[in-house]
């Protein structure tokens, strides 16, 4: 609370990956992991900034923002963003690939899993999985994942399903808002909030 008012918690949202060139992410079936992850970066944003109770900020406001000049730099200005704003939680949105194409489902990675951000993982992976219907694989550690590990709050990195997957790419390419919406109300029953949207 500051002067009375209540203040907004910040969510700063990491649409992973650049348009193309260095830090360009997975493709699969004609589909680019940059796009996906922008889109429901937006539509979380959007979900976000029509709650009175959040701030928002992403790391790419538009589809052609190109962050860096390397694979390392872009990692390091996404975290530079969040940490200097300061945003309270970090949530980074990728999709991933596997050469077995089988390989499907969601998950969730943290820095370690004796943490907030774990729990907040957690909700956020029930939500995914219960609006869009992929298959949970769990909250996993990855201490290595440099926006995990050098952001000053709260971070997770959502692989929202496997571009190399048939029934995942149905799911990405058509339900990118129930994605973002089960991000959002992982977040609100993280924090025990009610939904008001």
């Amino acid at each position: 609370m500051k002067d009375g008012k209540i203040l907004a918690i910040r969510i700063f949202v990491d649409q992973g990956h650049n348009p193309s060139g260095f830090n360009a992410g997975a493709e699969g079936f004609g589909y680019r992991e940059q796009d996906i992850t922008y889109m429901v970066g937006i539509f979380l944003a959007n979900i976000l900034s029509n709650d009175p109770r959040f701030e928002v900020r992403v790391s790419r406001p538009t589809p052609e923002t190109v962050l860096g000049t390397s694979n390392a730099t872009s990692l390091r200005e996404r975290v530079y963003m969040a940490n200097n704003w300061p945003a309270d939680y970090f949530i980074s949105i990728h999709v991933n690939s596997n050469p077995n194409p089988e390989i499907n489902g969601s998950e969730v990675y943290v820095y370690d899993l004796d943490s907030p951000a774990a729990e907040l993982a957690e909700q956020v992976l029930l939500e995914i999985v219960r609006r869009t219907g992929t298959k949970n694989n769990g909250v996993r550690v990855n201490s290595a994942l440099y926006v995990l590990r050098r952001t000053q709050m709260p971070s997770i990195l959502v692989e929202l399903g496997y571009i190399s997957n048939y029934d995942d790419v149905q799911k990405l390419v058509n339900d990118q808002y129930q994605f973002a919406y089960g991000i959002y109300v992982g977040l609100l029953n993280y924090l025990g909030l009610p939904q008001i949207l």
